[in-house]
Formats: structure tokens, sequence, C-alpha cells
């Protein structure tokens, strides 16, 4: 299983991961996070739940942050290639934009917005937004991603509400 988070904003006042959120981190095999970690020690800590973290930086980063991550990446799940991006952009032509940001990719994960999404084209093309385990803004729950792969290879996204 793969655990999806973005926008932890950490350290800030007394903010603190779900607990929910921390089991779920710690049984993951992989872990992705889709930026704005914002403090190097909230990096650190991610970086020690499991052996493999995949992870952007964001736009609100403290500078060690900011020089350890890429502004993008992207990783293998079973046959797929999925991008990550912190940034998607406006809503207005978003799965295209990452389509073409991400021409290979079967997916794209990004935060940002703190707004739980995931949309699909007619191609089969996904984009997903965990939403925040930590700071919900607009959003009605603070939320995380799970992703897996179905029986048949295909990628599943699953949002988790905290």
């Amino acid at each position: 299983m793969v655990a999806i988070v973005a926008d932890t904003h950490m350290p800030k006042g007394a903010r603190e991961l779900p607990a929910r959120c921390i089991e779920l981190l710690e049984q993951a095999e992989l872990i992705v996070h889709a930026g704005d970690f914002s403090g190097e020690e909230v990096l650190d800590r991610f970086e020690a739940f499991v052996p493999e973290l995949v992870a952007v930086r964001g736009n609100v980063e403290a500078p060690g942050v900011r020089h350890r991550l890429p502004e993008r990446t992207s990783f293998v799940l079973g046959a797929h290639e999925i991008g990550v991006v912190h940034d998607a952009g406006p809503r207005e032509g978003r799965l295209a934009r990452m389509r073409r940001l991400f021409p290979a990719a079967s997916a794209v994960i990004f935060g940002h917005s703190h707004i739980p999404l995931h949309e699909q084209d007619d191609s089969g093309f996904q984009i997903f937004n965990p939403g925040s385990p930590t700071e919900r803004r607009r959003a009605p729950s603070h939320t995380m991603g799970l992703l897996d792969l179905g029986a048949e290879g295909e990628l599943r996204f699953e949002l988790v509400e905290l």
C-alpha cells in the first residue's frame, strides 16, 4: 500500500499528524508527500516512517527542505508511472496540463489546494489530491490518500477521512 499526504505545514502551533494518519504511514510500503512539509524536521520524520519516501517541495518550505527535494518527480507502481508535483495550477485545464507535464504517466499526485480531488479523463489518466491531514481549510475534514493496484493491475486511489 502507498500512503499519500500533502500540505502538512508543520511545525505550526500545536499541530500534529492525526493518529489514524500515523497508523497508515507506518503500515505503508511507500509514502508519497506532495509538498509543503514546511520544516526540515518534518521531512526527517517522514523519511523515518518507511524505507522509501517519494516527495516534492512545496511553496512554503524551509530552505533545507527546498534544497533536499525536487520540484517534481515520478515513481513506478506495477506497470504505471505516477507523477508527483505540488501545485497543479487552476482547475480549468488541469487534467490536460498534468498529462502534458508527465506525458508517460498513468496518474499524477498533487497538493497545494488542501482540497481532496480525484478525476479521470476518457483515456484513464488520473489526477489525485489527498487534501491535508493537518490543515483542512475549505475541505469538510482532514484527509489523506491511499493507492494500491487492483486485481488487473489498475491504479486504485482511495481518499481517507481522518
